[in-house]
């Protein structure tokens, strides 16, 4: 029993390590492809001699990317809210750019899944805040009240 309980616990060691190096490794690709398309909106930018909101949209959503990158090597968890804030962006965007095509209807969805967005990012802050993760208040405790 002891033999098979080490055995499995190197093996699940083993192949733990193995999936970090692949989440790290498809970060990293993630980072950098980001990077680049970021370097070729800005080359775009340049070269057209002008900069239209949806531009700069675009660059707030490569930045929340990164950021989403950042965050999760920093802390090792990836809050749900960074994938949430990049679908405003990328809706607002999408409503900025094609709002002359689209119907009332259309309009309304986007502007509707926006808004729900918006409301699922108070729940979660509301409740991580009212609620914090027994992780969260040993750190809370830690801290002195000046940096709270």
């Amino acid at each position: 029993m002891d033999i098979r309980s080490h055995t499995f616990d190197r093996m699940r060691r083993f192949f733990s390590s193995g999936l970090d190096l692949i989440e790290y490794l498809g970060l990293l690709v993630i980072g950098i492809a980001t990077t680049v398309a970021m370097f070729h909106e800005v080359v775009g930018m340049v070269d057209a001699h002008r900069v239209q909101l949806a531009d700069l949209l675009l660059m707030f959503l490569y930045l929340e990317v990164l950021a989403m990158i950042g965050q999760y090597f920093k802390s090792g968890q990836l809050p749900v809210r960074f994938p949430m804030y990049i679908a405003m962006v990328a809706l607002a965007r999408y409503l900025i750019l094609d709002i002359k095509e689209m119907s009332e209807l259309r309009l309304l969805a986007v502007a509707a899944a926006i808004f729900l967005l918006t409301l699922g990012v108070l729940i979660i802050r509301y409740g991580h805040v009212r609620f914090p993760y027994n992780e969260d208040a040993s750190d809370r405790a830690e801290k002195p009240l000046a940096s709270k």
